[in-house]
């Protein structure tokens, strides 16, 4: 999965034009399979309860359609996002190597990271699913740098292009190079103070339960 998202990185490269920055790509690490003996006595049940203590907030990553995936945009909802970098301005999310959204959004060289709120938790579940139409009478706009769609009602957005791809385990770890961002007020409207309403109040979850601020 990490050697066809660099194939189409460097696709993505001779459509550039000479204005447009090139990101070099970093050198990727040698893939192996993990020796039994290496594994940590662990079990993933237990990995999984002890870990779901942390609780984080819910994006959904997105990415504009193309011609290669039937005109159709791409998008799944993720808790592994993350801030990583303020200069240059660098996010991360992580996505299982068995995702078929991924491969899609690899081809597309660009995201949206939407950072849902507390009223969108059915919004969470459409793209937690898969097989499905998940834009199917789901409001949204391009976002401005990479035209992917920007989900109507979410509290803030992040407009990226694939910046590098590592290997996690059994997970991509994704770097996106920010573009352009801003959060939405209450009526809508793009904002940029930023402040805190009941309306732009985060989703969270915790303990495999959708939750928020009291």
């Amino acid at each position: 999965m990490a050697a066809a998202a660099v194939r189409y990185l460097r696709a993505d490269r001779g459509r550039m034009t000479a204005t447009e920055p090139v990101v070099e790509a970093l050198p990727r690490p040698d893939l192996r399979c993990v020796g039994e003996d290496e594994r940590a006595p662990v079990d993933q049940a237990e990995f999984r309860r002890v870990l779901g203590n942390f609780a984080t907030g819910v994006t959904v990553i997105t990415a504009p359609a193309s011609a290669t995936d039937d005109d159709r945009p791409a998008g799944f909802a993720c808790q592994s996002f993350s801030s990583l970098s303020l200069d240059p301005p660098l996010v991360a999310f992580m996505v299982g190597r068995t995702s078929t959204t991924w491969p899609r959004i690899a081809r597309a060289g660009v995201f949206c990271v939407n950072v849902l709120g507390a009223r969108q938790g059915e919004l969470c579940r459409r793209f937690a699913v898969s097989g499905a139409d998940k834009f199917a009478g789901v409001p949204h706009d391009p976002a401005p740098a990479t035209g992917s769609p920007r989900l109507t009602g979410a509290p803030a957005w992040i407009d990226c292009t694939i910046h590098a791809v590592h290997t996690g385990g059994d997970h991509l770890i994704v770097v996106g190079r920010v573009e352009a961002l801003g959060t939405t007020g209450e009526d809508g409207e793009d904002s940029e103070d930023g402040e805190d309403s009941e309306a732009n109040a985060p989703l969270l979850f915790h303990r495999g339960r959708f939750g928020g601020f009291v």
